[in-house]
């Protein structure tokens, strides 16, 4: 039995290859960067979520010899590029990494973003256990029967999200690039909804991630609103998903204008959360950023700081 195992074994590595030759990987050449090279598929295939666009920023000298940590992003659209986003901002994700690179004041890094679908990118983030599991359920039901009299799609994405990028995205990236495959090397970023799955992806795989960063994190979850039985959802599931502190490292921050005006009286909240599972000031940030609004402007200001905590050497 044991020769036909073994023949099985290698049919399946090699269809697992197979499948992973097939994604085509394109140079952005006319990307417009301050440095590195940007690499794209087009429509990542996935049997969890709506196949879509994954770009892999490299790092100026990239040398398939060396190991790099990986920091997987949402929003892979807006990262690096403002000649081609949707508002002509972006995160400077190169810039800040290179810069920080040539001051030795990270590790190495590449940087993997995710691009998001605006017609289901709401449903796609949500942490999706924060509402099937922490909401009374006729509170969930009156909610639901709500969205759908307004017609808002409530088809939730969020573990399967989670599921795409740690069963499927990552193993293509530690295959096809030289990354450190571990978990003290691996971190997810992103802002408003995008730090909410951040924060829930590394909830849910505490075993794959290390530190997340989480910009603007939308903690309503939904439209503000006093007495938001979403955002209690959403503070109800990190207080009993937190991870052990002991390998593990948040930053969350939070500006004063616009969608951002909403989140201070939150961050208190996750300031209580994460003090009572034992962190302090050496793994977790909550920074308040006085005048700072809800854009790629404002986020790419204070990229910085996340990289230096995160990624120290």
């Amino acid at each position: 039995m044991k020769p036909i195992l073994s023949i099985i074994c290698v049919f399946f590595m090699a269809v697992v290859s197979a499948q992973h030759k097939k994604i085509e990987v394109k140079t952005l050449s006319k990307a417009v960067l301050y440095a590195g090279s940007l690499q794209r598929i087009e429509k990542f295939p996935s049997k969890y979520i709506t196949p879509r666009s994954v770009d892999v920023w490299l790092p100026e000298n990239y040398d398939k010899n060396k190991k790099y940590a990986v920091l997987y992003m949402h929003d892979g659209q807006n990262l690096f590029d403002s000649t081609t986003t949707w508002n002509k901002q972006e995160w400077k994700v190169d810039d800040w990494i290179s810069k920080l690179n040539k001051q030795q004041k990270i590790k190495d890094v590449i940087v993997v973003g995710i691009h998001s679908i605006s017609d289901i990118r709401w449903q796609d983030l949500f942490p999706e256990k924060a509402t099937n599991n922490y909401m009374p359920e006729k509170v969930r039901d009156s909610l639901y029967a709500d969205a759908k009299k307004q017609g808002f799609n409530l088809n939730l994405k969020g573990d399967e999200y989670v599921k795409f990028m740690v069963k499927e995205l990552k193993p293509f990236i530690d295959e096809n690039y030289a990354t450190y495959k571990d978990q003290q090397n691996t971190f997810v970023g992103g802002s408003s909804m995008g730090g909410l799955m951040s924060m829930y992806a590394i909830c849910e795989y505490p075993k794959v991630f290390s530190g997340a960063a989480c910009f603007s994190t939308h903690w309503p979850g939904a439209q503000p609103k006093v007495d938001n039985p979403v955002g209690k959802a959403i503070l109800a599931y990190l207080a009993v998903n937190v991870p052990d502190p002991k390998n593990h490292a948040f930053y969350f921050d939070y500006g004063t204008k616009t969608l951002d005006q909403y989140y201070p009286p939150y961050a208190k909240k996750v300031d209580v959360i994460f003090n009572k599972a034992g962190y302090n000031t050496s793994n977790y940030k909550n920074l308040k950023f006085e005048g700072a609004d809800h854009s790629e402007n404002s986020w790419n200001k204070r990229f910085d700081i996340p990289l230096k905590f995160l990624l120290h050497k």
